[in-house]
């Protein structure tokens, strides 16, 4: 993330890491190429997720209310 700010050099960012200032290059170049894919993909999995959640606990929902409305009449 730090090379992709451009707020320090190549250079500096590398030897603060200890990797080579090529190797930084090339983790910037590879971000930059799938940056909109990682960000996608990441979104994508935490909002199916959280609809699976949601359907979950609305079928819950579901489930108890016929349970309870079939125990009301139950009790008439």
């Amino acid at each position: 993330m730090e090379a992709i700010q451009e707020r320090e050099s190549v250079s500096s960012i590398a030897s603060k890491h200890k990797v080579s200032p090529q190797q930084v290059t090339n983790w910037k170049r590879e971000f930059k190429a799938g940056a909109e894919l990682v960000f996608t993909k990441v979104g994508k999995i935490k909002q199916n997720s959280e609809e699976q959640e949601r359907d979950k606990l609305l079928r819950i929902i579901g489930e108890l209310k016929v349970e309870n409305d079939f125990l009301k009449k139950s009790l008439k």
